[in-house]
């Protein structure tokens, strides 16, 4: 079941975190995050899951910043959310996905008790200018059945402060995989 607006926004401050929030960005079943003006760029021109990556940061300037087709950016949130007791999903906005616009590949889906700033990555199909501020996506949230674990405190992403590149390097590390 996916929680309305008014359940959103019942739940905040107790089952729900999100710092900043602002009722104006609240909808009828989800809540609409920003972009920071930071980016991220991959400078390997091959990237092996096997190992971590060289990376650059970007400043998304007050005039935009102009996407490259066939390039990957990795973005964030201005707002930190967090929750104990909801499966938290983000999507794309639909007037953004309409400019071919897409915010995140695969990683649309988080765990219980994740707590952070998303990690958006994001690609175009035609070159578009984006803007610090922007209502880019939208969270909402899953009510979960059943006995559940909290994603761990010390999982790859949570508790981040800033953009995170891929960390799939761990796991091979983690299980010995060469």
């Amino acid at each position: 079941m996916i929680l309305s607006g008014k359940e959103i926004q019942r739940n905040l401050g107790t089952k729900i975190h999100i710092d900043p929030f602002d009722e104006n960005r609240l909808n009828p079943n989800s809540y609409n995050l920003r972009l920071s003006d930071e980016l991220m760029v991959y400078e390997d021109s091959e990237l092996d899951m096997k190992k971590p990556h060289k990376t650059k940061n970007l400043k998304i300037p007050e005039e935009g910043f102009l996407m490259e087709t066939g390039k990957l950016y990795l973005g964030k949130t201005i707002e930190h959310t967090q929750t104990d007791y909801f499966v938290p999903m983000l999507e794309g906005r639909s007037s953004v996905g309409r400019l071919g616009l897409f915010v995140h590949v695969t990683a649309g889906f988080g765990d219980v008790g994740f707590s952070g700033y998303w990690t958006l990555e994001m690609f175009c199909i035609h070159p578009v200018r984006i803007y610090a501020g922007v209502e880019i996506c939208q969270i909402y949230f899953h009510s979960v059945e059943g006995a559940y674990e909290l994603y761990l405190k010390s999982g790859k992403y949570q508790n981040n402060t800033g953009i995170q590149p891929s960390l799939l390097y761990k796991d091979f590390e983690k299980k010995g995989l060469k």
